[in-house]
């Protein structure tokens, strides 16, 4: 067994498309291939003289030499087989366009058009692209709102059960786990119940690239047993921007299908410094993985309990309080519940930007979240943590009472969104006169994130009368079109 895991532990010690592209850079090739700044040679000097010039020359196009992207038979496709050694899985595949392109690409391997599937409505806005593109009928989920901890929780096995119960013709089901704010559900639970009524489960994994490193953590997606699995490199593994995998490991799924989407939906001419990252991020989780997610949850845990215990106006939930609630949390995400300062979480991100050089990935009316990943220090932790004590101190804003709260949203699937998204016969109305037709746009207000207007469904009167009354709020809505939001789109026959 021993002789077994040192086996492994060489084989991913090896990095094949970095070293080729190292090896690349080190010939100093003359170009007469795309990119045109020719290996660096022209780049402004403003920024060529901050990161240098040698960087410019892993960003080459496609040769055999670094092989290619979409028929990949040389150092990518060595790359990314170890990546599906690494997280045990049949396949994983190399996404340039992050998890958006990745979620996309789910939709339009794992159904035909026509075909419905079971996902949260606070799943990324990317799932509506997939929606559209793949021309499905989706089933919403309401997700459910916790009102003490003013918290958005992931899809549950019970929802999902009930949907199934409800509708059976369903092919899929798709999950987001974690949540932003780190929360995991039960998948294995689901992946079980959908896979013994021969359903595709799909997971959003884009924060949760980490979790099979470490035990420490909540289960990951590969690990529980879904289907397709998208995760984000860059969010918490040392890959950079746009870096993300799609992990395979179904029986119900082409994968020939599968590589085939997601050809068509990347760009032909990728980043090579991407691919390169995400081969390297993958050996140092394989080979550093515990010891540094050791670390970072260590910290986070400090943080959290330094937060709790001595900032009286901010408060952190626990995995533990999230584990009595039929869930489970990463604790490298630090959620920062700031409602009794009388500040919004905008307020105070806006504050840590620019009087302490701190700054979150995210932030709502009620919390902060702030992202801890395998670069993370307890430093870092400490800093955030004195400018939070420092905020509490300096300033006091008035006691809002501000609530989570959604309007009902079991509306009537009229269209298909594609169908709608696609058509030229729409026209606007006003929110008043909007009751009983067929939407033809999004709308998402934030808080709570969640869209309560989407392309196919009927308004109701709920709806609407929810919409006029956050419209005359200091309340952000996607998807809106004008300045105030006095008009919705519809579609007309």
């Amino acid at each position: 067994m021993k002789k077994k895991l040192n086996s492994k532990v060489s084989k991913q010690s090896k990095v094949p498309l970095f070293d080729v592209l190292l090896a690349h850079a080190k010939r100093d090739v003359t170009s007469f291939h795309c990119p045109g700044h020719k290996n660096g040679r022209s780049i402004d000097a403003s920024l060529k003289n901050y990161i240098g010039e040698d960087i410019f020359k892993f960003d080459v196009t496609v040769f055999d030499e670094v092989d290619s992207l979409h028929d990949p038979v040389g150092p990518i496709k060595k790359a990314q087989e170890l990546m599906s050694e690494a997280y045990g899985v049949k396949h994983s595949l190399f996404l340039v366009n992050g998890t958006s392109v990745g979620n996309m690409a789910m939709f339009l391997a794992a159904c035909d058009s026509g075909d419905s599937i079971i996902v949260s409505r606070s799943s990324h806005k990317s799932i509506m692209a997939g929606i559209v593109m793949s021309g499905v009928w989706p089933i919403w989920i309401q997700p459910k709102i916790d009102q003490d901890l003013d918290l958005i929780f992931s899809t549950t096995y019970d929802q999902i059960k009930e949907a199934l119960d409800k509708y059976p013709e369903a092919k899929a089901v798709f999950v987001t786990s974690p949540t932003y704010n780190g929360v995991v559900t039960n998948l294995r639970k689901i992946v079980d119940l959908c896979h013994k009524r021969g359903k595709i489960v799909l997971v959003d994994e884009a924060h949760g690239a980490h979790l099979h490193f470490n035990d420490n953590l909540p289960e990951s997606a590969v690990d529980a047993g879904a289907d397709l699995c998208v995760q984000s490199t860059h969010k918490t593994l040392s890959a950079i921007s746009q870096g993300s995998v799609l992990h395979f490991n179904s029986k119900l799924v082409d994968i020939n299908r599968v590589k085939k989407v997601v050809s068509m939906l990347q760009t032909t001419s990728p980043n090579y410094l991407t691919l390169a990252s995400l081969d390297l991020a993958r050996r140092q989780v394989f080979l550093h993985g515990r010891g540094n997610f050791d670390r970072v949850i260590k910290a986070a845990r400090w943080g959290r309990m330094y937060i709790n215990n001595n900032i009286d106006s901010m408060k952190c939930f626990t995995r533990k309080e999230m584990q009595n609630l039929n869930f489970d949390l990463d604790e490298t995400k630090l959620t920062v519940n700031v409602t009794k300062t009388g500040l919004s979480g905008y307020e105070i991100e806006e504050i840590l930007a620019r009087e302490y050089n701190i700054q979150l990935d995210y932030a709502d009316l009620f919390n902060l979240v702030a992202i801890m990943g395998e670069g993370s220090s307890k430093e870092d932790v400490e800093t955030f943590v004195r400018a939070l004590e420092s905020i509490n101190k300096k300033y006091h804003g008035k006691q809002k009472n501000w609530i989570l709260k959604i309007p009902s949203l079991a509306t009537e699937m009229v269209m298909k969104p594609r169908e709608v998204f696609l058509s030229n016969s729409t026209k606007k109305v006003s929110l008043k006169k909007a009751v009983g037709h067929v939407a033809a746009q999004t709308l998402t207000p934030y808080p709570p994130g969640i869209p309560v207007v989407i392309p196919g469904e009927r308004i109701t009167k709920e709806i609407c009368d929810y919409l006029i009354n956050i419209s005359s709020k200091d309340i952000r809505i996607s998807g809106q079109e004008t300045e105030k939001l006095k008009m919705v789109k519809v579609f007309t026959n």
